[in-house]
């Protein structure tokens, strides 16, 4: 159905002197249709108003869109992501601290403080698996740990360098977390196979770091973004586990632990002549219950025990810390792990523990040092010869 428009035409002519008693002026309908031939005239609008002559042109400015609404979802990286990204820092903070320690500890040829108890940590430590191509694994690890946490809190600043977009701020977090989680799973399978019946803490509480930082990446992306970069993951995962497999093609178990060792147990034979002065202060200890933990394979105890002599050695009294024998998981003897002895040999003197490291101070000079410890007092008879 066509719209019809009102158009007025041109007021009549009247001559002078005409009559002015004419009917009034008619009102043409012209269709929408019809103005198209009427191209470039400028026509008005009437309404049947008389003192309205034309209706205002229609604002043809376009109409400011409407302001965001408060709901509008916010983006991936507020809120949930902040908190994310705030919890894989921290995390990635305590896993820098641990492996800057073990770090330390490798470069510096250190003895390892085992929580567990025992030497394994120092033996995982100091085995072929603790390196990537000659690189310390403690090193590979720290820097990983320290990407992470640098990059969360950039990240939850939205402060990226070299202008990176969050976007592939956030895959790149997650592509470190995936590898650190496929390497600590390969870890995980050393330990259990190549290096049976050891423990290793450092390692167990790397492990867990790096699979939490990985699940807390995780859960910051949809499933449908994951879905679309599962394969990507995949060989990410797939070239570490690839590359530490290569590194370790020639490398043995530890020989050194107790995962392979198997000792019985024999008896050591003193046979240096004791001094006066030893003989003296093996009676003085036994008198004050004074004990010397150790060991039958531990080197340092047969020195120690020379060091007094036969004679003097069949008066102290020595505890043996593994009277069965050493093998895959035997316990130390339950008289020394009451003493909370961590090496050997060890002396419990006056219910102090006192160690003395013969790499340190050899030969007689110990004995002096005893003495004093235990106070005994010298005398012309007791001096050693």
């Amino acid at each position: 159905m066509a719209t019809a428009l009102t158009v007025s035409p041109p007021p009549p002519f009247f001559p002078r002197g005409a009559s002015s008693h004419l009917p009034p002026p008619c009102r043409s309908l012209i269709s929408l249709t019809q103005l198209k031939h009427f191209d470039g005239w400028r026509m008005k609008c009437t309404s049947s108003r008389p003192s309205q002559d034309t209706e205002p042109e229609a604002d043809t400015s376009p109409s400011p869109s409407p302001a965001p609404s408060a709901s509008t979802p916010s983006s991936p990286s507020s809120s949930s992501g902040d908190s994310a990204y705030s919890w894989s820092a921290a995390l990635g903070g305590l896993g820098f601290c641990e492996t800057a320690y073990l770090t330390y500890l490798k470069l510096t040829d250190s003895d390892a403080f085992c929580p567990a108890g025992g030497g394994s940590c120092g033996d995982v430590l100091n085995s072929d698996y603790a390196a990537v191509f000659g690189v310390p694994l403690p090193l590979i690890g720290m820097a990983a740990y320290g990407l992470v946490a640098a990059l969360s809190l950039q990240l939850r600043e939205k402060a990226l360098p070299f202008g990176i977009g969050e976007s592939n701020g956030r895959w790149i977090l997650l592509g470190t977390t995936t590898s650190m989680a496929a390497a600590s799973g390969y870890f995980l399978y050393i330990l259990s196979t190549k290096l049976a019946g050891v423990t290793c803490a450092y390692c167990l509480a790397s492990a867990l770091l790096s699979f939490s930082l990985f699940f807390i990446t995780l859960k910051d992306f949809e499933l449908q973004e994951v879905q679309k970069q599962l394969s990507l993951q995949i060989c990410i995962a797939s070239l570490v586990i690839f590359t530490l497999n290569t590194s370790y093609a020639d490398s043995r178990p530890i020989s050194s632990s107790g995962a392979e060792i198997n000792l019985p147990y024999v008896t050591t034979e003193v046979t240096t002549p004791s001094s006066p002065f030893a003989l003296a202060l093996a009676r003085h200890l036994h008198s004050i219950g004074a004990k010397m933990y150790g060991a039958f394979w531990c080197s340092h105890c047969l020195e120690q025990k020379e060091m007094f002599g036969k004679e003097a050695y069949e008066v102290l009294d020595y505890v043996e810390c593994f009277p069965d024998g050493y093998r895959k998981g035997t316990k130390i003897a339950k008289a020394c792990a009451d003493a909370k002895i961590e090496g050997f040999p060890t002396w419990v003197i006056n219910g102090q523990v006192r160690n003395y490291s013969l790499q340190v101070l050899s030969g007689e000079q110990e004995l002096p040092q005893l003495a004093e410890a235990s106070g005994f007092k010298f005398n012309e008879t007791s001096q050693p010869s």
